[in-house]
């Protein structure tokens, strides 16, 4: 933990940091003037440290307000840096066609006040639209034939959701309208693959009814994310038993005695509890029954070991990056990153990018997804 906060506030204090100068060389005020700016982003730079321990001594009204105001005003940053640096790199090119007399007065001009202005106006917008794509969630559609569904079974219809983060910020409305558009979809089966919740359970148990007023009729599944373990497992395990879901804990279940799901715990488990889990290919067992495979995973990794031991991976984690260009980032640790891909040694991997969103409540170029899996027979 001290590694971690040391580790944030560098790198958030430096963004910051970087447009306090910006803003400095655009206006020419003094340091002096400047101190109010700076006292304003000492207290962003630390509203997500507050609003933890807000939460811990149970002031959640003010939490809330802290947790929505820095999260806004993270996501605002992360444009308004971009932006900035795309500007800062055209200058440079200016500045050097300026050398060799090609380019006038551009590069000035772009570092003026005006520029700036415009910089701040267009992060505002983006921000704004990022507001909005993150309140649409879409419909991914999935047909997959088989051949190991019983006879009598025609299709199977299977809604996937992940990443929800349920807390401070994503809450009933955000919950209701999920719980309006997978109820659309009539599935026969939903599962969760992790970080369903993310905040304190006592403030959002009354969520649980929702979850359980989805039709299901073949089961609720989920399978454990990273931040099921940060919000306290025994807590995650009484929300999602009050919410109709089973949870799958390095375990194996079958629905409707057509398909088999297999929920593997996150990592995190191994730095969080004593237990040190089971081998993943050893869960999922050698598939002699038969049964069409579901692999609940939350992180976005193949494991060689399970090649050819499932036929379906459902993860999610990624949030396919959240805000881009945060994309470019994630792809680098999670190749996988968002959408379907078959595999090379048989099966299918799909990576939900993301039904809530984690800190700012935005989503830029990666709307939020219900995962919809039509399973259909054949002979």
């Amino acid at each position: 933990m001290p590694l971690f906060l040391l580790t944030f506030f560098f790198v958030y204090g430096t963004l910051h940091a970087y447009i306090f100068l910006k803003a400095k060389a655009a206006f020419g005020f003094g340091w002096a003037a400047g101190g109010p700016l700076l006292i304003l982003f000492a207290f962003l730079v630390s509203a997500p440290v507050m609003t933890h321990m807000l939460v811990r001594h149970d002031h959640e009204n003010a939490a809330r307000i802290i947790a929505f105001t820095g999260f806004i005003w993270m996501g605002f940053l992360c444009f308004l840096v971009c932006l900035n640096i795309v500007t800062d790199i055209a200058r440079l090119f200016f500045w050097s066609a300026e050398k060799l007399g090609l380019a006038g007065n551009i590069s000035c001009a772009l570092g003026g006040r005006g520029a700036f202005l415009l910089l701040v106006l267009f992060a505002a917008v983006i921000s704004v639209y990022s507001a909005f794509e993150a309140h649409d969630v879409r419909i991914v559609n999935i047909r997959i034939a088989t051949d190991k569904l019983p006879p009598e079974t025609k299709a199977i219809r299977i809604a996937q959701i992940s990443d929800l983060h349920l807390g401070l910020i994503n809450r009933n409305s955000v919950l209701q309208r999920v719980a309006n558009l997978i109820t659309a979809q009539r599935p026969d089966i939903l599962v969760s693959t992790g970080d369903l919740v993310d905040g304190k359970l006592d403030s959002i148990r009354q969520l649980a009814e929702i979850f359980r007023e989805i039709p299901a009729p073949m089961g609720k599944f989920a399978a454990t994310g990273n931040h099921e373990y940060y919000v306290g497992l025994s807590h995650t395990i009484t929300f999602m038993r009050n919410a109709g879901f089973t949870l799958l804990q390095d375990e194996a279940a079958v629905a409707g005695e057509a398909v088999r799901i297999v929920g593997i715990n996150d990592p995190v488990q191994k730095q969080m509890t004593p237990e040190s889990g089971h081998p993943e290919a050893d869960v999922i067992g050698d598939g002699t029954d038969g049964r069409f495979t579901i692999l609940l995973k939350h992180r976005p990794t193949v494991d060689p070991a399970s090649a050819g031991k499932f036929d379906l991976q459902l993860s999610g984690h990624s949030h396919q990056g959240q805000i881009f260009p945060f994309l470019l980032l994630t792809r680098l640790v999670y190749p996988y990153s968002g959408g379907s891909y078959i595999l090379p040694n048989g099966g299918m991997l799909h990576v939900n990018r993301g039904t809530g969103t984690w800190g700012p409540p935005m989503r830029f170029l990666a709307s939020p997804e219900i995962t919809i899996i039509d399973l259909e027979g054949q002979p």
